[in-house]
């Protein structure tokens, strides 16, 4: 793999022996289209709908819309690296 200097820093160049799939791709540009506030605001909602829930005595379906919380959060991080770093980018400085 190639090295390139970013800002700065050096870092390895866009992956370039393997790339993304057509799905991955579509999947990378429809999602980047939405602000990351979005995935925040549907963990905190799961959490807050898991609650009232939980209060009103529907525990198991609590537990389960709870559980929805991490992964709109990861979806977030997701969102939020390729936003910033793309897919399949290269470096040519």
């Amino acid at each position: 793999m190639e090295k390139a200097i970013r800002n700065g820093t050096r870092g390895i160049v866009g992956n370039t022996e393997h790339r993304e799939g057509p799905v991955a791709r579509t999947i990378e540009e429809q999602t980047a289209k939405l602000p990351s506030d979005t995935f925040l605001w549907a963990s905190v909602a799961a959490m807050a709908a898991s609650l009232t829930l939980k209060i009103i005595g529907k525990n198991h379906t609590a537990l389960f819309i709870g559980q929805w919380a991490a992964p709109f959060l990861l979806f977030g991080i997701y969102n939020k690296i390729v936003k910033v770093e793309g897919h399949d980018q290269e470096y040519s400085h």
